[in-house]
């Protein structure tokens, strides 16, 4: 169970990446561009174009995963309010990565907005909620328990790194993903390592 916790991250990049390079012409159709304008219906527009089911499965199941490598990241830390809450929070961010799944609608349409647009929309409010403040208190709950001391630091600067990023949009949400990411991968290999 613990190695399928490994996929996660590296399935949304992968899918990521590869979707973005054939889906290219259609997120540019779109008003995208990867320097000048990357979070413009990037990475959720993916969804809609012709290998849309793609990305929304990986929405799903990177979100399950999230979830799960949540719960099993409790299961690994000292029983305390800090390990509980920033666990619960993780869980919620998870589960709000799967409801990403919900297809966003385009920026640029005619259009109102439809429901699944605007639950895509807020569940990536909520996504954003819930994953800061986990890491946040998960630094905590890391200081508490000697296997997991030295993730503490790495939790709070990956989080200093990636808020801004995910402030600032343009290029930077590049860093902002990639850090994120990695993080994830990180705290999964090391629940797999115990």
């Amino acid at each position: 169970m613990k190695r399928i916790l490994l996929i996660g991250p590296v399935l949304f990049a992968g899918v990521l990446i590869i979707l973005t390079f054939v889906e290219y012409d259609f997120l540019r159709s779109l008003g995208w561009h990867p320097i000048n304008d990357p979070t413009f219906d990037w990475p959720s527009g993916l969804a809609l174009g012709n290998y849309g089911w793609i990305m929304t499965a990986t929405f799903i199941i990177s979100g399950i995963l999230m979830a799960l490598l949540a719960a099993r990241l409790l299961l690994d830390l000292k029983p305390g309010p800090a390990s509980r809450l920033g666990a619960t929070l993780f869980i919620f961010a998870g589960l709000a990565l799967t409801a990403l799944a919900f297809t966003t609608d385009p920026t640029i349409r005619d259009t109102p907005a439809t429901w699944h647009g605007r639950l895509h929309d807020l569940s990536f409010v909520l996504l954003g909620l819930t994953l800061f403040p986990a890491m946040i208190v998960l630094g905590f709950a890391f200081r508490q328990n000697d296997k997991w001391k030295n993730f503490s630091l790495y939790t709070w600067l990956t989080l200093a790194l990636a808020a801004p990023a995910f402030a600032l949009k343009g290029a930077a949400f590049y860093i902002f993903l990639f850090a994120i990411l990695v993080w994830n991968e990180a705290v999964a290999l090391r629940l797999n390592k115990s």
